[in-house]
């Protein structure tokens, strides 16, 4: 029988690096980065979630629950899994970053595959030697233990993964799906490609 996957679109973040606005609700071609993501994510899992710490009205509108971090001072995409795994009751979850808007069609069923083969806590994607480590596939069994790291004071997801039984997927065959927008420069090349 098919595992439950909720889909977590990661949107906590300040954006510094595209001057501290919210990344997700910036447009490409004339549409929030969020909705292309949710659009490439959605028929992936079974229910979507975005993890938010600002704009949460805003992101309501993309018709996901938005579930912001448990913890104070935008402490990374590891704040924003714990917060999904806890809100959730699904054994799986999928997590991608909001300005990524080029995520693969397969993504999730490529992870969920080499996950099971060997009962991994979490499979994260590759393109050549660069795990990408916010598109991952996470068992809900290690949110006790995420939660644990966090309440050390440990914010590091290479540090939290080094922990963890985790498999890396190669995706070499995708890799340009794997692009980011994180300064308004990007933005503006991808918009005009």
């Amino acid at each position: 029988m098919k595992e439950l996957i909720c889909g977590l679109v990661l949107a906590g973040g300040q954006g510094r690096r595209m001057g501290g606005v919210d990344k997700g609700l910036q447009l490409l071609q004339g549409r929030p980065l969020m909705q292309h993501v949710i659009e490439r994510l959605r028929p992936q899992v079974d229910s979507m979630m975005i993890n938010a710490n600002q704009n949460l009205e805003r992101y309501a509108d993309f018709g996901c629950p938005v579930v912001p971090d448990r913890i104070g001072g935008f402490a990374g995409p590891l704040a924003g899994l714990n917060a999904g795994l806890t809100a959730t009751d699904a054994p799986l979850i999928a997590t991608v970053p909001c300005d990524s808007p080029f995520l693969p069609h397969d993504l999730v069923a490529r992870l969920a595959k080499a996950r099971s083969a060997i009962d991994a806590d979490i499979a994260v994607a590759r393109t050549g030697d660069q795990p990408h480590p916010v598109f991952a596939l996470v068992c809900a069994r290690v949110q006790p233990h995420l939660a644990n790291f966090l309440a050390r004071g440990e914010r590091k997801i290479d540090h939290w993964y080094a922990s963890l039984k985790v498999t890396e997927v190669a995706f070499d065959d995708e890799a340009e799906a794997f692009a980011n927008i994180n300064t308004r420069d990007e933005l503006a090349q991808h918009d005009r490609r």
